[in-house]
């Protein structure tokens, strides 16, 4: 895994993106960021002024929203995978039905008809139908749901330990290895 393009949205879990773009970054995977307008405004509540820098400095290349003239929006540029992370309903319904009216919907639209990984960490409760609709239309599609539900088996101590294990699964299934992710042992 050498280039991964890490979306972010406006839904809550702006920390999963933090923690993820630090493993990427131990990893030695280079990262391509995308925050959508809401999810710029949502990492700055949740991570403060000095997350959102850090989580920016992690970046190899940054893009605007609204930047389609980029890499992330042509299918040829050879990306390895796309995470969005959190991923919003409506972000997830957009790329569903194949409507690209930020970078982001684009460039997962580029994972798809390339036939590489998409990931989408989706972040709302409870589901409604449509919801459920655009799910099973993604997954038939070729993208991988992974909803951001964090596990307790490990016993995380921290909300930050806590990040790192869901953020550390997603790049595990990406088969990036993560140091110190904790994994669930019988009788431990």
């Amino acid at each position: 895994m050498a280039r991964v393009i890490l979306g972010v949205t406006g839904a809550s879990g702006s920390i999963y993106a933090l923690k993820f773009a630090q493993i990427l970054k131990d990893a030695g995977v280079e990262l391509h960021l995308i925050f959508s307008e809401t999810g710029l405004e949502v990492a700055r509540f949740e991570l403060g002024q000095e997350g959102l820098v850090e989580l920016k400095s992690l970046a190899h290349k940054r893009y605007d929203a609204k930047e389609f003239w980029t890499a992330p929006a042509s299918g040829s540029s050879d990306f390895d995978a796309m995470v969005v992370l959190p991923c919003t309903m409506g972000t997830m319904g957009a790329i569903a039905n194949g409507i690209s009216s930020n970078l982001i919907h684009r460039a997962a639209d580029c994972q798809l008809k390339e036939q590489r990984p998409l990931i989408l960490a989706i972040r709302e409760t409870p589901l409604n139908e449509i919801h459920i609709k655009n799910m099973l239309r993604l997954a038939t599609a070729g993208a991988t749901l992974f909803p951001a539900m964090p596990a307790f088996y490990t016993r995380p101590a921290t909300i930050d330990e806590l990040a790192f294990s869901f953020a550390g699964r997603i790049a595990q299934f990406l088969d990036i290895e993560v140091k110190g992710l904790p994994v669930w042992t019988p009788n431990s």
